[in-house]
């Protein structure tokens, strides 16, 4: 188990993950076929480079999964019951092929469950960069986790 249960974790710790992704073109096509997503700035090369990006811009969907599923191994693998939802999902920059994204989480509130005494819950801010270190995506992440044994 990699994750930590509720009664670990600390408002304010932060997590450097250590995974790094180098986004491919695959990766684009695959999010945005699976999805069905015909957006032709994500892609049609041509389409692209008449915008004001000049080129394809990857699927923010991509971005967002990548951005959670980078975080879980050291936050929720094993621990987790439920993610409770997404808020604040922004994306401030675009990410394009190429683009190496790194992720970093913060701890922002915990508290004990009300109805269900063996779990609690965690809200994170996670937190993803490209190379140059310009944040890319940003969203809180309400997680139910599991406490520790009584």
């Amino acid at each position: 188990m990699a994750g930590k249960l509720y009664d670990a974790w600390e408002i304010g710790e932060i997590i450097l993950h250590d995974l790094r992704r180098t986004v491919t073109e695959t990766d684009n096509l695959l999010i945005s076929t699976l999805t069905h997503n015909p957006q032709p700035l994500h892609l049609d090369a041509v389409f692209a480079g008449s915008t004001e990006f000049g080129r394809i811009v990857v699927n923010g969907i991509f971005t967002f999964g990548l951005m959670i599923g980078i975080s879980v191994g050291d936050t929720t693998l094993g621990t987790l019951v439920a993610n409770l939802g997404y808020d604040e999902v922004v994306m401030p920059k675009p990410v394009f092929i190429g683009d190496t994204l790194r992720v970093e989480t913060t701890v922002l509130e915990k508290r004990p469950s009300k109805s269900r005494p063996t779990q609690g819950l965690v809200v994170f801010e996670h937190r993803t960069f490209n190379q140059d270190d310009e944040l890319v995506c940003r969203c809180k992440r309400t997680a139910l986790l599991r406490r520790e044994a009584a």
